[in-house]
């Protein structure tokens, strides 16, 4: 089987930074430090109002994973908004970024909370997907768990789909938890069946994401921030990448 990728979302740790001008706690040294203990690759999702990662946090990171070439930069947001000129920024400059993530939220939204739908957002993506393409960049759809949509995420040129999990973390040691893995695992399977490559994320932790990855088939990629830098005050960021490791491992075996 193959093995489930690691990336680590850094925003949490630019929020930290942001409420003093002092510079720590350091993105890049959370990078350094993540990449260090085996992370597959760094996620960032810098929105306009800059209330956590910045343009420059962008730079710098694409600069740093310069030195890591077999390990990914994914940078998230909407692409209609500021997310394609930070990307054809990095590209302008020579600098790596392997996948975006297009996810359709609002400029002042708290956090990611829904999926793209179709056909309703079919014409707005095919061109943003187009350019992103001819950055050289692969493209991941933020996506509901709705098997029926995962034919037309890939109709419209992306190359994967990134599962929005909240509503399974939500539903973890209820009675509907497995009637969410259920579902999952259909969303799953019909992006696979469609040409389409799985990622995940949203609100998975050390607890459920195991059992995520035994029951939901072929994920390719997990991304996680919440949990992980919070994780990471009490255990440090080495023997928590480390332990979300042993999680993903654990679903696999």
């Amino acid at each position: 089987m193959n093995k489930t990728s690691l990336s680590v979302n850094l925003n949490k740790v630019a929020l930290v930074r942001n409420t003093r001008h002092l510079g720590i706690p350091s993105v890049k040294r959370a990078a350094t430090l993540c990449l260090q203990a085996g992370a597959s690759g760094i996620t960032v999702h810098p929105r306009p109002d800059e209330r956590h990662i910045r343009a420059t946090d962008v730079r710098d990171l694409a600069e740093l994973l310069r030195a890591w070439p077999e390990r990914e930069f994914n940078v998230e947001g909407n692409p209609l908004h500021n997310l394609m000129d930070c990307v054809r920024d990095l590209r302008e400059r020579g600098l790596p970024v392997h996948q975006v993530t297009f996810v359709p939220d609002s400029e002042g939204q708290f956090t990611s909370d829904h999926g793209w739908n179709f056909p309703a957002d079919a014409d707005r993506l095919r061109p943003l997907i187009a350019q992103a393409h001819a950055l050289g960049v692969r493209v991941s759809l933020f996506m509901d768990a709705e098997p029926q949509l995962m034919a037309a995420a890939r109709a419209v040129g992306a190359d994967r789909v990134e599962l929005y999990t909240e509503p399974y973390a939500a539903a973890w040691g209820t009675v509907q938890q497995e009637t969410q893995l259920a579902r999952f695992a259909s969303a799953a399977h019909s992006a696979l069946d469609a040409g389409l490559a799985v990622n995940a994320g949203h609100d998975l932790n050390r607890d459920n994401l195991a059992t995520f990855i035994r029951q939901v088939k072929g994920v390719s990629e997990v991304s996680i921030g919440h949990a992980l830098i919070s994780d990471a005050l009490e255990r440090g960021y080495a023997a928590t990448v480390a332990d979300y490791l042993r999680c993903i491992d654990e679903g696999l075996s």
